[in-house]
């Protein structure tokens, strides 16, 4: 029996042909690396206030087994690994997941990569403390049956964290025009305007799936600083969103 999937195989080529380039911070993700610490405090702060951890102490997420759907490299399995988690690192791009293992070999961390996507770990049953869902949900072609499967992989009671990007015309011209046509930080044509979505239509996407949204922040660029931070206020480009599983 073949899972449906929503997978979209031109989106998968895309990173494919990327696929050595994640853990240069020059390289084509460099957006990425500079976005991940913005990531990481959102992402961190968030488990750590749903499932009463203290961040200072050593290995503060021990005993969650955490998802990194889309993982790519590894920019966010790696730390979750760092914090005392059991990580699983899936990715539809099967050339990302030997990079993904190297590193973290070489990082001299454990973490468990695969080349899977949700709707097959899901149909096996496998079920997580914490989904991280960052940057992927704008490049499946069904997000409403993208997002029940991240549904179905959660514990009762388990959260979700979900990023991707607003679509309007501010979007469109810091993603689009000066990402991939100016600074040329991404390869033209790694994102499709159309297949952004809107923080309202993303938590109508996640109450459909089953989800309950609770927090949604956005994170800002600083071209004076070069650097992001998170808004409660600015959600009108990149912006990410915590859901759960009741």
């Amino acid at each position: 029996m073949t899972t449906q999937t929503t997978i979209d195989p031109t989106e998968v080529a895309k990173f494919e042909a990327m696929a050595a380039e994640w853990w240069n911070p020059n390289g084509k993700f460099k957006p990425l690396h500079m976005l991940n610490p913005c990531r990481l405090d959102y992402i961190t702060r968030q488990i750590a206030a749903e499932f009463d951890r203290d961040l200072t102490r050593p290995d503060p997420f021990k005993g969650l087994r955490i998802l990194d759907i889309g993982c790519g490299g590894g920019l966010l399995s790696e730390p979750m690994a760092r914090l005392g988690a059991t990580v699983v690192g899936a990715d539809a791009a099967p050339r990302n997941i030997p990079v993904a293992q190297l590193h973290a070999e070489q990082s001299g961390l454990t973490i468990d990569y695969r080349h899977t996507t949700a709707e097959d770990l899901a149909a096996a049953e496998e079920r997580f403390d914490v989904v991280l869902n960052m940057e992927v949900v704008e490049h499946v072609s069904d997000p409403q049956a993208y997002l029940t499967a991240c549904h179905d992989l959660l514990k009762p009671g388990g959260l979700m964290v979900c990023s991707t990007l607003n679509r309007n015309p501010k979007s469109f011209v810091m993603a689009i025009i000066g990402a991939e046509w100016v600074m040329r930080w991404l390869p033209k044509g790694t994102h499709d305007w159309s297949k952004f979505i809107t923080p309202d239509e993303l938590y109508a996407l996640l109450r459909t799936a089953g989800l309950d949204p609770v927090d949604r922040k956005g994170m800002v660029f600083n071209p004076a600083s070069w650097s992001w931070s998170l808004s409660s206020r600015d959600l009108s480009c990149n912006y990410v969103t915590t859901s759960l599983r009741r």
